[in-house]
This record gives C-alpha cells, structure tokens and sequence, in this order.
C-alpha cells in the first residue's frame, strides 16, 4: 500500500482560536480553513493533521479520529481487504463528502473504541460532510 502520511484529528471548542497554536507548532498555514475546520499538511514529519470544532466525547477526550491517507482507491480497497481478513469490521464510504474533500474510504475500530479510517482524496470541496451519510456513519471530520 503506498502511504502518503498519517492522519489525526482533533476536536477543539474553538478552531478560530486553536489555529495560531498549531500555526506556530508546525510552522506553516493551514492548507484548508472552513467553519469549524482546519487542516495542516505538515511536510516533515508527514502528517495530515485537522481540527475540528465540537464536543469533545467522553473517553477520548480531544482525540476524534486517526487515518491513513493512500494514492488511490485501489489502496484503499486493499486496506479493507486485508482488515476484513483478520477478521475485523469495516464500514465502506465510498463517494463521499467528508472534511471538505470528495474521497474514497473505509473505517475500523480499534479494540479500544478510536476510529481509524484509510482514505484518498480526490478533490476539494464546498461542504464539510455529504448528505448521504448515515447515522451509522463514524465521525467524520
């Protein structure tokens, strides 16, 4: 599977105030500023890192989900191939619209409750989540 970087997400209060922390921490701009969103494609180390305004869960804290960002749907078909071969559940979410991206993806999770999706983007878009989840959808975004 050719990884291109990881990805984490965060929930914050507030995104408008939480973007110089991680502006000074990173050293570069957010790539994508929306209501309540922000993400950073960090270069060195490679992350795809966002924030994302809301209640934080309890349990999790500020953690809302984790990734792995792919080249191609292929590997992202790969991923859940190999993931249902161990044994594990994922939910398919293909086509869809998601962190102001239309993307490819799949989610699992881990054995002690934190999503993980493995995804790729195919472009850029206006809406932060596509009107076609479900309320079985993970939290995207």
């Amino acid at each position: 599977m050719a990884v291109l970087r990881p990805h984490l997400a965060l929930t914050v209060a507030d995104v408008e105030r939480a973007i110089p922390f991680y502006r000074a921490l990173f050293g570069i701009e957010p790539s994508k500023v929306r209501p309540g969103y922000a993400k950073f494609e960090v270069a060195d180390p490679a992350l795809n890192f966002t924030l994302n305004e809301g209640e934080r869960a309890d349990g999790l804290g500020a953690f809302n989900h984790a990734g792995i960002q792919v080249a191609s749907t292929d590997d992202v078909l790969r991923a859940r191939a190999r993931l249902v071969e161990a044994g594990l559940a994922t939910f398919d979410e293909m086509d869809t619209t998601c962190c102001y991206a239309k993307q490819d993806k799949i989610w699992v999770t881990a054995p002690d409750g934190e999503s993980w999706e493995v995804f790729v983007v195919h472009q850029d878009a206006d809406e932060k989540v596509s009107s076609t989840l479900s309320e079985d959808t993970p939290a995207c975004c």
